[in-house]
């Protein structure tokens, strides 16, 4: 091996390293939003800071307030997630699915993913609405794409959340895992 050969190995090795460093510090980012009121109209939505939706983070954020209002009007929650989906609106099956997570009185799923709510206050968010999104080494995988993730007060982990980046920039909802079920409110459980 020449001596040019050594050096061109060594340049690799080297930017390689930097790259897996700087994807591993990317993965370890946590960004926490504070909202004093959740919004009940696009209007609303659309008159927040995180509505530029300049970061996954923003959008995922942004995606507990709209699952919130989801659970309190199916209209209004629509409108607020199709904004978030961008070019791509809900369709008849994903408000069919919406539907079926918030069935049986489980509209307190969204709110265990603000500061505060446990199963002991009965998902109770203190305010500000505070919510906390997580990156970790592996939520830049796929190109285009992040997969974050936001911790609920009824489960044991965090459930993820994935973002797809158009071309202008911004980042839209792609697709959700957080109304899975989670741990019932002190009110709903008869063994409490």
């Amino acid at each position: 091996m020449s001596i040019f050969d050594q050096l061109k190995n060594k340049a690799q090795t080297t930017a390689q390293s930097a790259v897996r460093t700087a994807a591993r510090n990317l993965g370890n980012q946590q960004e926490t939003f504070l909202f004093s009121a959740l919004p009940e109209s696009v209007e609303q939505l659309r008159a927040l800071p995180e509505a530029a939706m300049d970061t996954p983070f923003r959008t995922a954020a942004l995606t507990v307030c709209a699952l919130c209002a989801f659970a309190a009007s199916q209209d209004v929650g629509t409108q607020l997630l199709n904004f978030l989906r961008g070019p791509r609106p809900l369709n008849g099956h994903d408000i069919s699915f919406l539907k079926d997570r918030f069935r049986g009185g489980r509209t307190y799923i969204p709110f265990s993913y603000f500061a505060g709510a446990t199963p002991d206050n009965d998902y109770t968010p203190t305010q500000p609405y505070t919510v906390t999104v997580t990156a970790d080494a592996h939520s830049y995988d796929e190109q285009g794409y992040a997969r974050l993730y936001i911790a609920s007060g009824g489960a044991d982990s965090p459930r993820p959340i994935k973002l797809r980046k158009k071309a202008d920039g911004q980042w839209c909802l792609w697709e959700q895992y957080l109304l899975t079920d989670i741990r019932q409110p002190k009110a709903n459980d008869p063994w409490a």
